[in-house]
């Protein structure tokens, strides 16, 4: 690896690490440095969900206090996670990197219109959700939650958002939904990074370089929580996935 490519995947995990824990959105830096570095696509998304994957299980710890008490109602949720996470999982690497390249700029179209919806979703879900201690388990959600699940495995980035709309529009309250997804995410992270190692599709090295800048980032971002503004991280968040999304559309379609 030459040092620009180190420099940028050091840069990018920094920036990853730290927007994650600012305001989410460490996707849209890390994943296109791992192309840029020149990885294969799929090699760089399997790299770049194993890079996602201790941040996850932290999460899901965290959160096991307002888990606890819902027992064997988790069961089919985690079911639903463990088999779209591997479906997902297996889509990518059967699809290859010719079918993932000219998926990417709708991927990440998609990934930014969520995040950028997200405020206006949250406020749109809460003013109709019904709030239950137990909401029922119904075909159609847990098809939703597996559909959700398999978008994981394959790619993830806005995972959270569809994750969260989902649990409240069953009717968990606000925290207890987030848990949800911690978990959730915890599980569809772990299959898939299963997955991409058992087929040898994570590429070690930079993967290493970027979990250390995002290690230092996320502590970085932590430190700087309390005095930036939250609407400007956002802003910057969604310009630069518009730039991506707008970035690969040209080079996926309309380059020479």
């Amino acid at each position: 690896m030459s040092l620009p490519d180190l420099l940028l995947l050091a840069l990018a995990g920094f920036a990853a690490g730290g927007m994650n824990a600012l305001a989410g959105g460490g996707t849209f830096f890390s994943f296109p440095a791992l192309l840029a570095a020149g990885l294969p696509p799929v090699t760089a998304n399997a790299t770049n969900a194993v890079a996602l994957w201790p941040a996850s299980l932290a999460g899901a710890w965290a959160a096991r206090a307002s888990l606890r008490p819902l027992g064997r109602y988790l069961l089919p949720l985690l079911l639903a996670g463990l088999a779209g996470g591997l479906l997902g999982g297996l889509l990518l690497l059967a699809g290859g990197d010719d079918v993932f390249r000219v998926l990417i700029p709708w991927l990440l179209l998609a990934a930014t219109a969520l995040f950028a919806a997200s405020p206006w979703l949250g406020r749109w879900l809460a003013a109709r959700r019904k709030v239950s201690e137990h909401p029922p388990h119904t075909p159609l959600s847990l098809g939703a939650h597996i559909g959700v699940s398999i978008y994981g495995g394959y790619f993830g980035a806005g995972m959270g958002i569809l994750q969260l709309a989902a649990f409240s529009i069953e009717g968990h309250p606000l925290a207890r939904a987030n848990a949800l997804k911690n978990l959730i995410s915890a599980v569809i992270y772990s299959i898939a990074t299963l997955t991409f190692v058992i087929a040898g599709r994570v590429s070690w090295y930079e993967l290493a370089i970027l979990l250390t800048g995002a290690t230092i980032g996320g502590y970085a971002g932590g430190a700087l929580g309390e005095k930036l503004p939250p609407a400007l991280l956002r802003s910057f968040v969604i310009l630069v996935g518009s730039g991506m999304t707008l970035y690969y559309f040209w080079s996926t379609y309309f380059s020479a």
